[in-house]
């Protein structure tokens, strides 16, 4: 197959070569998780028993929308939650986290964020833009992670004794940082030493780009909301838009009542027909996941014989979507968001420009043609122009789509 590309693609002889290399580093890796979840989603599906009748959806206030109901009790199975809200009208999983944030901590309570400062424009959202949660009354504050990229557990564990905590947040994933991303297992031993000295602060989770990833969600480990997005991994590139969390009943109608109106909570939220397209992205979300990591580990392996250091390691057990790329230098960055941008499906012809992102102090340099805009399942790459200069590789909805964008990228690297 790589041969091929290269040939149709005509790639360079010195990229041709690393890219025969990287293929043979990863033809032989499998995806074992991927067993368990796509085993969870059909078992989800089973249980639920959909009919057709059930996509049609709503319009106007939504009320007794099968669809909804139907989409949402599918991701509470599969998670193993009480509830799940799924909406359109959450826009995004920023939206999604600083709305159960903003439900879950009251003024004067504290909120700490145990995997260090949170990206960008959630930090800006919990502490500085006009209508924060600090500006509202929320006490904040942050535990760095150690040197080595773990959780300070010890450290925690004497935050959240202090009588104010009424929450933790956890980011999964490395959003713009050099850390590492969080996997289920590391999770599962915060959870247990929060509660453990604080078994009444709330653990809520940023799930963005770990769904489907591993055979077990950080619901299966203890905590008790998760949030993100339903364009990343769980809307298995169909979903046109929406947000959504899962977990406790409480937690979950207290978010409803501040994204609606209490009194209200989850009765109401049209699906505006597209149940069909929420509820076949769910279906296929594990086929699409492992079409990512699968593209994912080539690309890491491709510029680590370039000589670039990448994170995580080609064949490294993965708990997101995303590979982080050291490249060492704006103009390198540049580079490869335009290499890449020569792959999209729409858009080809566009070239990146770094540029100013609401929520960010760094200027971002983007590249992307999603058939949903913003779907970061689809191939997309993002990087602030700043130290240590690293390009963040997101989704891939075909796992050959992702190796000639990363042959495309490679080649605009090292020209």
């Amino acid at each position: 197959m790589i041969e091929l590309l290269c040939e149709l693609f005509e790639i360079e002889p010195s990229v041709r070569e690393a890219a025969l290399r990287a293929q043979a580093r990863v033809a032989t890796l499998a995806y074992p998780a991927q067993a368990h979840v796509k085993a969870n989603v059909l078992r989800a599906f089973y249980d639920q028993g959909l009919n057709e009748s059930d996509l049609a959806g709503s319009s106007g206030y939504g009320y007794d929308d099968a669809a909804r109901a139907g989409y949402e009790a599918l991701i509470a199975r599969i998670f193993g939650v009480e509830r799940a809200l799924a909406r359109l009208s959450i826009v995004s999983g920023t939206h999604a986290i600083v709305t159960a944030l903003a439900a879950c901590v009251r003024p004067g309570d504290a909120l700490i964020a145990v995997a260090g400062r949170p990206y960008d424009t959630l930090r800006n959202a919990i502490c500085d833009a006009p209508e924060s949660l600090v500006e509202h009354g929320v006490r904040y504050r942050e535990i760095a992670l150690r040197d080595d990229g773990a959780l300070d557990l010890d450290a925690i564990a004497r935050a959240v004794r202090e009588d104010d905590v009424r929450a933790i947040f956890v980011q999964r994933s490395r959003g713009y940082a050099p850390r590492p991303s969080l996997d289920i297992a590391a999770c599962a031993e915060l959870f247990t030493t929060v509660k453990a000295v604080a078994p009444h602060v709330a653990i809520l989770v940023d799930n963005c780009y770990g769904e489907l990833v591993e055979a077990r969600e950080p619901t299966h480990v203890g905590a008790d909301l998760v949030m993100g997005s339903l364009i990343k991994n769980l809307g298995g590139s169909l979903a046109p838009a929406g947000g959504y969390v899962a977990g406790r009943a409480e937690l979950v109608e207290r978010i409803a009542a501040r994204l609606y109106a209490p009194g209200l909570g989850a009765a109401l939220g049209p699906s505006l027909g597209f149940g069909r397209a929420f509820v076949q992205g769910l279906f296929v979300a594990p086929l699409v996941v492992e079409q990512t990591l699968r593209g994912l580990d080539f690309a890491a392996a491709l510029f680590a014989e370039l000589g670039f250091a990448v994170d995580p390691l080609p064949g490294a057990r993965r708990t997101d979507i995303v590979q982080a790329i050291r490249l060492g230098s704006t103009e390198r960055l540049q580079r490869f968001a335009a290499g890449l941008q020569r792959a999209m499906p729409l858009n080809a012809r566009f070239r990146p420009e770094p540029g100013a992102v609401p929520g960010y102090v760094d200027q971002v340099i983007m590249s992307g043609g999603a058939f949903v805009g913003g779907a970061t399942i689809e191939l997309s790459c993002d990087a602030p122009l700043r130290p240590p200069y690293e390009v963040y590789l997101q989704g891939g909805v075909l796992s050959e789509h992702t190796v000639v964008g990363a042959m495309f990228a490679a080649q605009a690297v090292v020209a």
